[in-house]
């Protein structure tokens, strides 16, 4: 079967999986097919519509190099501004009928003798490519906490992932229990109306002031007809970005200025010693991802907010039992408690080269080579996979670069009839030990995150900044991804 255009299956209709099938569309690669589970495209921007939903990066940086946009409408852009954003991508480049909604992937698996992926749905129905592109990212699969007597609330309770807009909130108790990123965006949004909110904290976080700015006419004016302006705005905040990211490994002196901003942001909005010092980090900034709110702390200053810092020992039908003993009444548990993010395509049934499966290859802690490629998945593809994430900066100027070495990849086996493309065991090897030694090096290990797996290596975190990561994926090494006859038994180091 000739190489010359080999078909694609793609996995994921948010950033990642729309990002690289543009990459391949304008490098010549037409023969595509892109799942999504779900009815809509979007990814998390879909899937995350809790009041006061939106992005902690600028849209000018949060958004495609290609593909800019003049007239966000904020700064900071809210969740239906990004899903609409994306919808536009996507109908600007064609992408919506290759687009097959409903269809939820169970497993994949490779076969040696054909050198194809067979893929398989919820549904029953399965796809052959030569090909196969996870871009599911690392956000996909809300978690709940592993509390006693869950189940038993009689009131009502969702994961914020999956808001529940037809629970009336005004007027009843609420109890919320996390305070990550998409609590502190939630919790000054639905405050004001609540007879009483409590906020179960298991540990403060690092607070930032957020330079937010409703854009006016004149600014889409000039960012339409003269998009140096524009461009520059862009350039600014991946230069901020760039310089609080080298506090992670290179400069650890910039996160004495973190922290004295975050310090100065507390006792500027909190007046309360008391409140004040349950809402003290005790843990080092940059261990965790710092959250940007004008709007969070003063919520939790309120009369009818209370801030809870005992340990939660079990949930009961009328509330939430805390480890002193009392008994907290809620009538809607809300729970901010992150996602799954360490579990990456899981629970997708992952089979390689010989029947191997990729959770046995991940047992010790997802990884890949350069986050895109693993050892043994010949044809495998990664977008948004292990250690890609960022502790500061733009995932999408990340998914930029791992579609372009995905690209580079499809130009390198396209030409090669009866070849796959596998990556070199001791590449990959000595791409982790290097990458592990600098993950050593950054504030993540001072505290847990889910940045961390069970046995506390870091799979999620790019330790770095994104140019570097853009040096590392701007040319793909032929020597690393070696092409193999299909059929091969043996594998290669």
């Amino acid at each position: 079967m000739p190489r010359s255009a080999p078909s694609i299956v793609i996995i994921g209709t948010g950033f990642g999986g729309l990002g690289t099938a543009v990459e391949l569309q304008r490098a010549g690669f037409g023969d595509f097919t892109i799942l999504e589970r779900a009815a809509d495209l979007g990814g998390v921007w879909r899937e995350n519509t809790y009041p006061g939903a939106g992005c902690d990066i600028p849209s000018p940086l949060y958004s495609f190099s290609y593909e800019p946009k003049s007239d966000w409408p904020k700064r900071f852009s809210g969740q239906a501004d990004i899903q609409g954003y994306i919808r536009d991508v996507a109908r600007k480049h064609n992408l919506l009928p290759r687009i097959r909604f409903g269809s939820d992937v169970t497993e994949a698996a490779y076969d040696d003798a054909t050198g194809t992926w067979t893929v398989r749905l919820a549904d029953g129905a399965e796809l052959t490519c030569d090909v196969l592109i996870s871009a599911v990212g690392q956000l996909s699969r809300p978690a709940l906490p592993a509390i006693p007597g869950i189940e038993s609330f009689r009131g009502q309770s969702f994961h914020s992932a999956e808001w529940d807009h037809d629970v009336e909130l005004t007027g009843r108790k609420v109890a919320v229990i996390g305070t990550g990123a998409s609590a502190v965006q939630f919790v000054p949004a639905i405050a004001p109306s609540t007879e009483h909110l409590t906020l179960f904290q298991r540990s403060a976080a690092w607070i930032m002031p957020k330079n937010d700015v409703e854009y006016s006419k004149l600014q889409h004016t000039l960012f339409q007809l003269l998009p140096f302006t524009r461009k520059a705005e862009r350039l600014w905040f991946w230069t901020v970005c760039e310089f609080l990211a080298l506090a992670l490994v290179d400069v650890p002196l910039i996160r004495k200025l973190v922290t004295w901003i975050g310090m100065r942001q507390l006792r500027k909005q909190v007046a309360d010693p008391g409140l004040r010092a349950k809402l003290t980090p005790d843990y080092p900034a940059g261990c965790k991802r710092a959250l940007f709110s004008n709007e969070y702390l003063p919520a939790l200053t309120a009369p009818n907010v209370s801030v809870q810092t005992t340990g939660i020992t079990a949930i009961e039908p009328e509330g939430v039992r805390t480890a002193d003993g009392e008994l907290h009444e809620a009538d809607v548990i809300v729970y901010g408690t992150g996602f799954k993010g360490t579990e990456f395509l899981w629970p997708m049934q992952i089979r390689g080269r010989g029947g191997r499966k990729l959770e046995d290859d991940w047992a010790g802690g997802a990884r890949a080579y350069k986050g895109v490629t693993v050892p043994g998945y010949p044809n495998l593809f990664l977008v948004y996979g292990p250690n890609t994430n960022l502790g500061v900066g733009s995932i999408v100027y990340m998914i930029e670069s791992q579609a372009s070495y995905i690209r580079q990849a499809l130009e390198r086996l396209a030409p090669h009839a009866g070849r796959v493309l596998d990556t070199r065991t001791d590449k990959a090897d000595e791409f982790d030990a290097g990458l592990q030694q600098r993950l050593e090096r950054t504030p993540w290990n001072f505290c847990g995150s889910w940045y961390r797996s069970e046995n506390g290596r870091i799979t999620n975190n790019w330790p770095g900044t994104v140019l570097s990561y853009r040096l590392q994926t701007r040319k793909l090494n032929p020597a690393d991804h070696p092409l193999l006859p299909v059929g091969a038994k043996e594998l290669f180091r």
